[in-house]
């Protein structure tokens, strides 16, 4: 097994420089970090100052390229698929380059010597929405800065380049793998394709084509996701050029929302895998080293004391790759990362370890079923896949090293709907598992994906839900930052449980790629108005061919072909539709509405199709005259809080709840208490 390999490497490695009086370096590492002026700012946010009465004072914003090399044959390296077929350099190292981002004090004496790595979303930062802020990659006035509650605790905020995929924002720049005779490697890829509009007629592939020959590649087409795909023959589409195809004849655009499925044989995959390696050895970079090879200062050189990340999605998800692959070891043998919050990631991979890896791809309802991003090992603790026959979690690497971090893993409601959540968090046949030591796990109860407008209703049937975790989430930085630095517990676990009787199996269907919850048992109530079909995606063991272990895939499964599926379950709801298990921030126990993790799509955009990763905002009526009007079976405000102050008082006990168990800091108490009172509610 590979953690009993990288144990006495460590050692090694180590023992051996003390003896001959050298420092312990391996040779994957930042050989050359170079800020350009240019891009940089000091002070940034206009000269704003953070703090208790200033005394963080103003910060600086750094940005440049960091350079790197990797040796293939260190077996820290050795997992990321391809790397011994990428270019070497004389010294026999594959090298590659990536953007960088520094927000730190100016004076970093005054800072907390805590680094929070912004572990960005396809090259796009994150960290701004604990801020409240704007997101930018490139912060400047001071607006940008928002509440300033990251920089009010005095942190360093770094990102980098790691995902092949990104175009704009953080890049990164890796080689391409090859043949060790020099011709280009080839392999089937898939492409899932999908317009919400009338007006596409080109789609850019991720890979470009082996050849232009249509025989050997296929694309089908359906309306809705339970259709038989249908085969687009060879004269209704052509290859524009090697990385492009379209419809014939030329200009006539893909059918709104109807999925389309391509598969070809691609050529010349990228070693995305290196983008795990460089967020490593930046990381590891800042905290330890003084200087690059030419002597260029690091520029935190000396004051880290503590590292985290924070992560929104498909970082999130790259995370999970991240420690199962080992590299929250350094090339020293030392912990990377110390302490990860990890929000909306669910047990799911990225697709970033993988020959012909597309990491932009994500698993929802409707979309992208069919690509290695939901294989086993789903749960942090090793566990038997009863339908492999396989043994693995994803902490076996970093627990072999003594380097795993302190976790908090949040999940709205949707990765349940969406990502078959409760996997995290249970073995392969849905029995609940213990916590491990090191990782806690909460549910932001009846949340979507993101933080919708509840004004819109997008391509679903229902408004947004404009629900917000970012209080919740200020809140488990601060119990995570305890736990690191402390030692103290952060909040118990908040996760529906088959244990205590919150949680409700789903029933997959055999043939089809999603499954259903049944609604009695959900105890979903019969809303006027809003469709029930219980979609959900259901996890099936997929059959990628016999070298997915080696990380190519070498088979893509047909869309409908009937396999064995993982059991999985959500949480049960109350009278109103609202979920019961998990962290029910004040919209939720104090409800103005029933708010969902999942949606349903509406009339020409797939209709009754899952609705991806939205939520639903379903109003209650305003006095019990409107709902038996509308036999409505939900409460009416009027008959729950009888008038405005007593809507007030309902929030105001909902979030001192929470206070008291350390899961809303004491300002954001306030914030929901000063929105209450200016909100229209019975007013």
């Amino acid at each position: 097994m590979q953690t009993d390999v990288l144990r006495p490497r460590a050692l090694g490695t180590a023992l051996l420089a003390v003896l001959i009086g050298l420092p312990a370096v391996a040779a994957a590492h930042i050989t050359r970090i170079v800020i350009d002026p240019a891009l940089s700012q000091s002070p940034v946010f206009e000269g704003r100052v953070f703090g208790p009465n200033g005394s963080v004072g103003p910060y600086e914003k750094l940005r440049g390229k960091a350079y790197g090399e990797l040796d293939p044959n260190d077996p820290r390296n050795a997992v990321i698929t391809d790397l011994k077929l990428a270019p070497q350099n004389t010294r026999g190292m594959v090298e590659y380059s990536m953007d960088v981002f520094i927000l730190k004090p100016i004076d970093v004496r005054k800072g907390n010597h805590k680094v929070i790595l912004d572990f960005n979303n396809r090259g796009d930062m994150r960290v701004s929405t604990l801020n409240e802020a704007p997101g930018t990659n490139n912060p400047s006035a001071a607006a940008d800065a928002g509440n300033g509650f990251i920089m009010d605790l005095g942190y360093t905020v770094v990102a980098n380049g790691w995902d092949i995929g990104a175009t704009e924002g953080l890049t990164i720049t890796v080689p391409v793998a090859r043949n060790p005779d020099g011709s280009s490697i080839t392999g089937p890829s898939y492409e899932y394709i999908v317009f919400d509009n009338p007006k596409s007629v080109r789609y850019g592939l991720a890979y470009p084509a082996a050849s232009l020959d249509k025989s050997s590649a296929t694309l089908t087409v359906r309306e809705r996701l339970d259709d038989a795909p249908a085969p687009v023959p060879a004269s209704g589409w052509e290859y524009a050029d090697e990385r492009t195809i379209r419809l014939l004849p030329a200009g006539t655009p893909f059918k709104q929302s109807h999925v389309y499925e391509f598969t070809y044989t691609a050529r010349d995959p990228l070693v995305a895998g290196i983008g795990l390696a460089a967020t490593r050895d930046f990381v590891s970079f800042l905290r330890h080293a003084k200087a690059d090879e030419s002597g260029r200062r690091n520029p935190l050189a000396g004051d880290v004391r503590y590292t985290y990340s924070f992560s929104i999605s498909q970082p999130t998800r790259t995370l999970n790759d991240f420690l199962q692959f080992g590299f929250n070891q350094d090339e020293r043998g030392a912990r990377v990362i110390d302490g990860m919050l990890k929000w909306v990631g669910a047990g799911n991979g990225v697709q970033i370890n993988y020959r012909f890896a597309q990491p932009g791809r994500t698993e929802r309802n409707r979309q992208n079923h069919l690509y290695p991003e939901g294989v086993f090992p789903f749960a942090y603790q090793t566990t038997t896949d009863h339908l492999s026959g396989k043994r693995a979690g994803r902490l076996e690497r970093c627990a072999a090293t003594n380097t795993c971090p302190k976790i908090v893993n949040a999940n709205s409601s949707n990765e349940y709907w969406v990502k078959a959540g409760s996997l995290l968090h249970t073995d392969s046949r849905a029995n609940d598992l213990p916590d491990p030591g090191n990782v806690r796990f909460y549910l932001m109860s009846g949340l979507s994906h993101g933080v919708g407008n509840v004004t819109s209703r997008g391509n679903c049937q229902q408004f947004l839900n404009p629900t917000s975790p970012y209080p919740a989430l200020r809140a488990l930085l601060m119990a995570l930052d305890d736990w690191v630095v402390k030692g103290t517990e952060p909040p118990p676990s908040r996760v529906p449980r088959r244990s205590d009787g919150t949680a409700v199996m789903v029933q997959p269907r055999q043939g089809h790629q999603t499954g259903a919850v049944p609604k009695e048992t959900l105890g979903w109530p019969a809303i006027p108005g809003v469709t029930y079909t219980g979609v959900i995606t259901t996890r099936y063991h997929l059959d990628f061919g016999p070298t997915l272990d080696q990380g190519i895939v070498s088979r893509y499964p047909p869309s409908l072909e009937a396999r064995p599926a993982y059991p999985i379950f959500v949480s049960k709801v109350d009278q109103d539709g609202n979920e019961v298990s998990g962290i029910r921030l004040p919209p939720v126990e104090a409800p103005i509405a029933t708010t969902t993790g999942w949606a349903l799509r509406r009339e020409g955009f797939g209709v009754n199709d899952g609705c991806e990763a939205n939520g639903q905002h379903i109003a209650f009526a305003r006095t019990k005259a409107e709902r038996l009007a509308a036999s409505d079976p939900r409460l009416s405000l009027e008959e729950r809080y009888t008038d405005h102050a007593g809507y007030v008082a309902a929030v105001t006990r909902a979030a001192e709840r929470l206070h008291q168990q350390r899961l809303l800091l004491a300002a954001d108490v306030q914030r929901y208490v000063e929105q209450a009172l200016a909100s229209d509610v019975l007013r």
